[in-house]
């Protein structure tokens, strides 16, 4: 049996840290003996994440760069600097075969010192649009990632393998359980149902569109599963005080993503790239409305890619408020819009991200030894 000895690196989101722990998982499944270290930024969710998946972590004091405080970079620099002597040291420890980076702050300090050692890397590439670590990262790559075509224009094009994005291993195996979805969040198999999802924290503009326009929904025929994020559950169950007798479902996180989806005829989403993958495996039409407030606008990019396939619906951050719920209320109730969307999305797929990730991991090991 082989017993490989893997670092995987990166989070910060649990669109970053899902798609690491699967394909963690992956590896494990195959290679029961193989011995993974994760190096995540020691103050962000996969600190957390991944030793509850069963996984050692070492945290590096990295952070991002402050693009409107210029001066706050020099704290940056300095923890950079640290983050760069930690990784080195944590690689010369470990030893591993491979250095694999799925995004995130760790992900930069930790596969650049592995390459300087001259240990081989893999970089997981998730959105359409290539971020500054992973470009700058990109030459020294024995094989990049991708879940987008056309990802030359970032890349070199030989070192590029599309594979798409590990998701949540339990998601797909819960589509034909509708009825028992919406059972367990106490909802009708009469009615449509709409699932609003904004992340771990919550999507401001998200929130404050279903707000605005409870009376809509409640005129509608609608219900709703309502994850709110941790920073928006009071003020949404203020709201819902007045529409007591309104079908919704509301917390700030769900446990049971695969029985959200289940039950669901329609998302509304952020366009993060774990999540657009997770969409496109289980065929549901979606309204994408992307955050405003990540690096190079990475999420209007994702969108655009299925906006332009026809294979989703974008709103945009600034009209959401106004646009958000009539869009959603006008396309759910159009079946030949949902079937459309659905069946656009589902071209858009890729199968089995995970395994063939692992497959170049083992190649790239093999080729080295």
């Amino acid at each position: 049996m082989k017993q490989y000895r893997i670092i995987i690196s990166g989070g910060g989101t649990g669109g970053h840290i899902f798609p690491a722990i699967s394909i963690a998982n992956t590896l494990k499944k195959r290679f029961p003996d193989a011995d993974i270290l994760f190096v995540g930024a020691e103050d962000r969710m996969e600190m957390e994440k991944v030793p509850a998946a069963g996984y050692k972590i070492v945290g590096l004091p990295v952070s991002g760069f402050d693009r409107a405080h210029l001066i706050n970079n020099i704290k940056v620099i300095r923890r950079l600097i640290k983050s760069l002597r930690l990784a080195k040291k944590t690689i010369r420890e470990f030893n591993p075969d491979i250095a694999i980076g799925v995004g995130g702050y760790a992900s930069g300090p930790t596969l650049w010192m592995a390459s300087s050692l001259g240990i081989p890397i893999l970089i997981q590439e998730q959105n359409s649009y290539a971020g500054v670590t992973n470009k700058l990262l990109a030459k020294r790559a024995d094989c990049i990632c991708v879940a987008y075509q056309e990802m030359e224009k970032f890349f070199p094009a030989d070192k590029i393998v599309i594979t798409g994005n590990p998701v949540r291993q339990d998601l797909e195996e819960a589509l034909d359980k509708k009825e028992e979805a919406l059972a367990f969040f106490g909802l009708s198999p009469e009615k449509k149902t709409i699932l609003v999802v904004g992340g771990s924290l919550g999507a401001r503009t998200i929130n404050r569109s279903i707000m605005e326009n409870l009376d809509k929904l409640f005129a509608s025929d609608v219900q709703v599963i309502w994850q709110t994020g941790r920073y928006y559950y009071e003020e949404a169950v203020k709201h819902l005080k007045a529409y007591r007798g309104m079908p919704v479902w509301c917390s700030d996180f769900i446990t049971r993503m695969d029985y959200a989806y289940s039950a669901a005829d329609l998302v509304i989403s952020r366009a993060g790239a774990s999540s657009i993958s997770e969409l496109c495996l289980l065929q549901k039409p979606v309204i994408l409305v992307p955050s405003p407030n990540v690096a190079e606008d990475h999420q209007t990019k994702n969108a655009q890619a299925l906006v332009n396939q026809k294979a989703a619906i974008m709103v945009a951050d600034k009209d959401a408020e106004e646009s958000l719920v009539p869009t959603a209320l006008q396309t759910i109730h159009d079946v030949n819009i949902l079937s459309s969307l659905s069946n656009n999305i589902t071209c858009m797929a890729h199968h089995e991200s995970a395994e063939q990730i692992v497959d170049e991991i083992v190649k790239i090991i093999e080729k080295k030894a």
